[in-house]
């Protein structure tokens, strides 16, 4: 028996999903490029899927394009927002996830001015500190790179609050959405952003496909360059069956996103409660009870004899879960989003994150492994 809470890893596919790709695999075999009955079917069926993607976020269906995933989608926004619409300054913060931070020092080393916004213990931005840099911009064309919700903590920024400063100080705004895609309403057509990222296997869809908005006031040249597949924006033959699959999963993710929501926190609340009732010392890491992304639980432990090897204790014991520090050690680089809160190096950080396919039962299982590994609470002595 395994218990699986990496979601914000990756998510188990929906069997709906399997069954989509599949048939798609059966039936649709031309080359979306050609122009013969084989290739206008499977056409018709990428651009279905385009029109499920821009309905789901509240786009226009040429501002959507396929991508392999997030990674690609964040460096595809940073990098050519520099090249093609004159982006000379980006603000962004530490706490990114490195398909952001990286594709920033690249661009910083071609001449553009990285700038970093605040964040607190919490990981929450500093607003007025953002506002301050926006104010200050030097003459500088500058774009905006701040991700909806933190995929190792959780805290969620406020993109409406954020767009509204970009649009009064002048600049564009960048947001890596990928954990929040089929997990929270985006519409695009009320909160102003001109990139957003989007990762199928992030909502119970398949690897290696995922999406960008772009904003029509804000059109790039391709990433990719080849043949004039996604419309002259991204070269090389689309990965039909993964886009299908993608569409797929997002249209039953939004239609059950209030339903899975309510019973994920559900869970998460009960491991909280729980965790704090049995064990000494449990904190947890992010803003987990003020603006938090309801899939992730990022509990630090106290420093214990079990401490350090508690992850692979877990593993072994049959649970996935992910692991981070806020110090470096032999291979493991640490947490550079816990560095950044100033989290204590000598406490042991676990993320736990769920879906709907998780149960109370799974937790409870979690939680009678971790009896065996934490020090408990001492029960109240009863009065008499």
């Amino acid at each position: 028996m395994r218990i699986y809470l990496d979601n914000a890893a990756t998510t188990p596919m929906r069997e709906e999903v399997i069954e989509e790709m599949s048939r798609c695999m059966r039936e649709l075999y031309g080359n979306p490029s050609s122009i013969h009955a084989e290739g206008r079917k499977v056409r018709a069926a990428i651009e279905e899927a385009r029109k499920k993607v821009a309905n789901a976020i509240g786009a226009s269906i040429g501002e959507v394009f396929f991508t392999s995933g997030g990674t690609e989608s964040n460096n595809m926004a940073i990098k050519c927002a520099v090249r093609d619409l004159g982006i000379t300054r980006i603000i962004s913060s530490p706490t990114e996830h490195h398909n952001v931070l990286h594709p920033l020092e690249i661009v910083e080393m071609q001449g553009v001015q990285v700038q970093m916004v605040e964040v607190d213990k919490w990981g929450r931005i500093n607003y007025e500190h953002l506002e301050q840099l926006l104010r200050d911009n030097g003459g500088r064309k500058t774009m905006v790179s701040l991700m909806h919700a933190n995929n190792e903590i959780g805290t969620v920024s406020d993109m409406a609050r954020i767009s509204q400063l970009c649009e009064q100080y002048g600049a564009l705004y960048h947001s890596d959405t990928v954990q929040t895609i089929a997990h929270f309403p985006i519409d695009v057509s009320k909160t102003k952003v001109h990139f957003i990222s989007g990762g199928a296997h992030k909502f119970h869809g398949p690897k290696g496909v995922g999406f960008i908005y772009i904003n029509s006031e804000s059109m790039i040249k391709p990433f990719i360059d080849g043949g004039s597949q996604e419309r002259n924006m991204r070269g090389g033959t689309e990965n039909v069956y993964g886009i299908i699959g993608m569409a797929k999963a997002l249209e039953l993710g939004i239609a059950e996103m209030e339903s899975h929501r309510e019973y994920i926190e559900g869970l998460r609340r009960y491991l909280i409660d729980e965790l704090q009732k049995r064990y000494v010392d449990i904190q947890f890491n992010g803003d987990y009870a003020g603006d938090y992304l309801y899939t992730v639980l990022n509990v630090s432990f106290p420093p214990s004899k079990n401490s350090e090897m508690l992850l692979l204790h877990l593993d072994i014991a049959g649970i996935s879960a992910s692991g981070g520090s806020a110090c470096s050690s032999g291979a493991d680089a640490g947490s550079h989003v816990l560095k950044a809160l100033g989290a204590n190096p000598e406490r042991k950080a676990i993320r736990f994150s769920f879906s709907y396919m998780n149960t109370k039962a799974d937790i409870d299982f979690l939680l009678d492994k971790l009896d065996t590994l934490l020090e408990k609470r001492q029960a109240a002595p009863a009065l008499g």
